[in-house]
């Protein structure tokens, strides 16, 4: 990577893994990070903010922006569109900056084909067990929709080995830690 040339991070994990409470924690720690605020067609949760969280659209409009080429990947999950706007990515990697992607393992490998020097995080829970523990202590959604997590969770979980690296989420500081030198070692060259 060129020392102008803004670094990307892909960050995947099963549902549940806390994906989010290390993304926030990562920008808080990483100068010049920002976060690729994702696309959905799905109803806002409890909390969640227009144009923080999500960019909350349409259907029409979401696949009008398909056919428009505005995303980098996009997917469907749980019966909603979820897509990464390419004009943000692209614009905030040409200012230098680290650009976060929180995104599936589908979306990662078509980041990965358009950006090979991207680097690809997965985070894992320490074990099954502990990620049902945290979908049910979530309480966002009933046990079918939980089940359905699971068994994507085990889809995403068995595509690591495509990551540049796979950290368990078992400490979240020490998670935190871990990827803030994956990122400094890779800014520096070392892979």
């Amino acid at each position: 990577m060129s020392d102008n040339k803004g670094t990307l991070i892909v960050i995947s994990g099963p549902s549940g893994v806390g994906k989010g409470t290390v993304v926030g924690m990562l920008l808080k720690r990483l100068k010049d990070a920002v976060l690729s605020v994702s696309c959905t067609t799905r109803a806002p949760r409890e909390g969640e903010k227009e144009g923080k969280s999500y960019f909350f659209i349409s259907k029409a409009t979401f696949l009008k922006m398909i056919d428009e080429n505005g995303f980098l990947e996009y997917s469907n999950h749980f019966e909603n569109y979820y897509g990464t706007p390419r004009f943000f990515v692209e614009q905030k990697l040409a200012e230098g900056k680290t650009v976060i992607l929180e995104i599936d393992v589908d979306g990662a490998q078509h980041i990965r084909e358009e950006f090979p020097d991207a680097l690809l995080l997965m985070i894992t829970p320490p074990s099954r067990e502990e990620l049902v523990r945290r979908l049910k202590l979530r309480g966002t959604e009933d046990e079918a929709v939980i089940a359905k997590r699971l068994e994507r969770a085990d889809y995403e979980m068995s595509r690591s080995q495509f990551y540049d690296y796979t950290i368990i989420n078992d400490d979240l500081d020490k998670t935190v830690e871990t990827i803030i030198k994956i990122v400094e070692n890779r800014r520096k060259g070392i892979k």
